[in-house]
């Protein structure tokens, strides 16, 4: 070995390792193997917008999750034989775990298990920006971990120590966790109080101009939307929950002023706390006049994702108000080919490519609302014009509605309307 090939050999590589990742899920009765797969294909995304790497991917079907372990015996005997052998960081389940799954699954596999609401809550809290996003999280995050409290999550990161006989120091430190985790989300609710305070009066003094929401499952496409709109600067890049907290913005077409807010995306099981926690963000859907709801046309699995949004948007009593479907990244879509290209094409080939006929989703979407839906790639601003003005034509609706004398050369002064310029 030369010299300069020893100096080489010494020098420590100080980039720190990326944490490796197992996912976990259950194959549940009349769930096929390929929906299963989407679902752990958004885990595994999840997971990488962590900052993990997911390596592996364990199924097994059951009717329920077995009681202690979440899987069989027989399965968990696997997995634990692939992360020893493979020095996994952390083990990752696609459903909510109880306190005492967790608790045994960490002591079977000696390493850190997120279930999937615990995954979701870690992400918002590294996206967080604002005061009122940030608290919201954290209080989510204190609640979901109150209960959960084991020796690899004391302190949410320091491990307990002494013996863990009851009464032993142990079972005080625990104790003293769970008082100090208590402590502080009083402390988080009071604050979050104040700041709900100070944007309940921020939205009372919009009152008197249109408002319109985009809201979507997470990775749509929503905030580059926005930018497109609005010409702002908000962060757009692909992957799940870029955006945490609600933004608002003015926006003037044809002379007629509007608000528009980008709000969190939506998906699969959201966790229950993170629901509540967020309620005064997503207030900015409830009081909208209008709806923009952007999909993701390019995902296998859109119809499911438009699922999701509209039994939230039920569930949050906004399923109710105006909608204008956005089908977003037509792109990358599988469109359906001409009759041509077709016949070309094996019946195998064609059903296998899950091609969407553009004009029959648009026909499907007609019938259900008086609003046409519009077909567009905001990344590469096709069919933007298009965009622009469906909304300017339903806005005006609605304006018209406020001021039924209102002139078109006159614009108001927003100022003061308490959004972000």
């Amino acid at each position: 070995m030369s010299k300069y090939s020893r100096k080489l050999a010494k020098l420590t590589d100080t980039e720190p390792k990326q944490e490796t990742a197992v996912l976990v899920a259950l194959i549940h009765q009349h769930e096929s193997d390929v929906v299963v797969q989407e679902h752990l294909d958004e885990l595994a995304f999840l997971t990488e917008t962590l900052g993990a790497k997911a390596i592996h991917r364990f199924t097994q079907k059951m009717e329920k999750p077995d009681a202690r372990t979440f899987v069989g015996s027989g399965k968990l005997e696997e997995i634990r034989s692939y992360i020893e052998y493979f020095g996994v960081d952390m083990a990752i389940f696609d459903e909510d775990l109880s306190p005492s799954q967790v608790k045994i699954l960490e002591n079977e596999l000696k390493i850190k298990v997120y279930d999937r609401s615990m995954l979701i809550l870690d992400i918002f809290l590294s996206r967080a920006k604002t005061a009122q996003a940030k608290t919201q999280v954290e209080l989510a995050r204190y609640q979901y971990l109150l209960p959960r409290l084991t020796r690899m999550w004391t302190h949410l990161e320091r491990q307990r120590g002494g013996t863990a006989t009851r009464g032993g120091a142990g079972e005080k430190e625990i104790e003293t966790d769970k008082r100090d985790i208590r402590q502080k989300i009083d402390l988080l609710k009071e604050k979050l109080k104040k700041i709900e305070k100070q944007g309940n009066t921020q939205r009372k003094g919009r009152k008197g101009i249109v408002r319109v929401a985009l809201v979507g499952y997470t990775n749509v496409g929503k905030s580059t939307l926005m930018n497109l709109l609005t010409k702002a600067d908000i962060l757009a890049e692909n992957k799940l929950f870029a955006t945490v907290d609600a933004t608002v913005r003015k926006v003037v077409l044809e002379n007629i002023p509007f608000l528009i807010s980008d709000t969190v995306g939506f998906i699969r099981k959201l966790p229950t706390h993170l629901i509540e926690s967020f309620k005064s963000t997503l207030a900015e859907i409830k009081e909208a006049d209008l709806l923009v709801h952007v999909v993701d046309l390019s995902h296998p699995g859109y119809q499911d994702q438009i699922s999701v949004v509209n039994q939230t948007l039920n569930e949050m009593g906004a399923g109710d108000k105006p909608v204008i479907m956005v089908f977003n990244k037509i792109d990358i879509a599988p469109k359906m080919p001409s009759e041509a290209e077709r016949m070309l094409m094996s019946e195998h080939e064609v059903e296998s490519a899950n091609f969407i006929d553009f004009e029959k989703l648009e026909q499907s979407y007609t019938k259900k609302s008086e609003i046409k839906p519009v077909f567009m790639a905001a990344g590469n601003g096709t069919n933007i014009a298009g965009f622009r003005k469906v909304i300017t034509s339903e806005v005006k609706k609605i304006h018209q509605k406020i001021y039924p004398h209102y002139l078109e050369d006159e614009v108001f002064d927003l100022s003061g309307f308490g959004m972000e310029e």
